[in-house]
């Protein structure tokens, strides 16, 4: 993957699989990849933020930029991500009132978890702000903001020892499996929907391995050598999902998220997966890129606008959700909800790259 238009590709790819997974009972849901696996696109997602993050904290020479440069970066991309994540729930919970509304039934209020807001307004939105209050399928953003304001702390380290940082990720990654440690929501009770305790390690991942990468041919030679383990990997990700097998929570030994096949606390299992699914379709993109290009400038221009096309395909899936409730559902408003969908975030993307080649207006 040293090609960014080849990050950017595979960065589309989850962006559309999380848009229509994000329609649950959706005709088309049952052809995305997360179907065929263990591990799904959240997972492919946020390793390739880590490496993506390897790119854009060094300088055109190659060279790891100043370390305050970095920083700053890395905290105008967290202010970003909060940004787009408070608007997005603002968004949602408007069109789950106007739903309700719209169609005279309150029950809807309730969806995705919204019935706290709507119940008890005043501690809800601090909760909103603190992040402590998600909304179900408007959960990957708040993780985002967390993992993007611990990175610093990572890829610091990981300029003096790229082995110490991985220490340290893996060390708060198996602590926090253990342990079970979690992120507490309030004013609802639990925990949040993605451990960023755990999630951690997938960027952390993302950026060593890029960096090893780029500072020699090892990483490259050993994933070719790889490769047929990925795809034995992948096979049996595909055996299992088919077959519904998956280990009983009840029945493990302890401590059991070691041993699950737990979304919430990144399960060695999901982890071990994406990894395979990474070594497996390693070289699909230099394939690809020739012979369908249209569909390959597609995914690419999503991934390199992943934020606006992720927020817009959140509020654009929790539309498809609330449409195939008013109608019923059905083959023909799903392929007419997926392909609105597909073409408004293919527009997002053209909108954000052509807004910011005009020259901007005073205010």
């Amino acid at each position: 993957m040293r090609d960014a238009n080849a990050i950017d590709f595979w960065r589309g790819l989850a962006l559309v699989t999380i848009f229509i997974n994000h329609i649950p009972g959706n005709t088309f849901e049952r052809y995305t990849y997360s179907q065929y696996g263990i591990s799904d696109a959240a997972e492919l997602f946020v390793f390739l933020a880590g490496w993506s993050i390897g790119i854009a904290t060094r300088g055109r020479d190659g060279r790891p930029e100043p370390a305050l440069r970095s920083v700053l970066r890395l905290m105008s991309r967290t202010i970003e991500v909060y940004r787009a994540q408070i608007t997005v729930m603002a968004i949602a919970l408007a069109m789950i009132a106007g739903t309700a509304l719209l169609l005279d039934n309150p029950l809807i209020l309730e969806w995705h978890n919204a019935g706290t807001f709507f119940a008890d307004p005043i501690q809800t939105i601090v909760g909103v702000v603190l992040l402590s209050h998600q909304l179900g399928f408007f959960n990957i953003l708040p993780l985002y903001v967390v993992l993007l304001g611990i990175a610093p702390v990572f890829i610091l380290l990981a300029r003096v020892s790229r082995i110490a940082a991985l220490a340290l990720s893996v060390g708060l990654y198996l602590t926090s499996l253990v342990e079970e440690w979690n992120l507490p929501s309030w004013p609802g009770e639990g925990d949040w929907f993605f451990d960023p305790l755990c999630w951690q390690l997938l960027l952390v991942l993302g950026f060593v391995l890029e960096d090893w990468n780029r500072r020699s041919d090892t990483l490259r030679r050993w994933a070719r050598r790889l490769m047929p383990l990925g795809v034995g990997l992948v096979l049996l990700g595909i055996v299992l999902s088919v077959l519904e097998l998956r280990p009983d929570p009840l029945l493990v030994p302890e401590p059991r998220l070691i041993f699950t096949f737990d979304k919430t606390y990144l399960s060695p299992a999901r982890l071990i997966h994406v990894l395979g699914v990474l070594l497996a379709f390693q070289g699909v993109y230099a394939v690809l890129a020739p012979r369908i290009g249209g569909i390959v400038r597609y995914l690419t221009s999503l991934g390199r606008n992943s934020l606006a096309v992720f927020s817009m395909g959140s509020v654009f899936s929790l539309a498809g959700q609330l449409l195939r409730f008013w109608t019923g559902g059905g083959l023909l408003i799903d392929l007419i909800i997926v392909a609105f969908g597909l073409f408004a975030l293919g527009f997002t993307a053209w909108f954000v790259e052509w807004r910011s080649r005009k020259p901007r207006i005073p205010t």
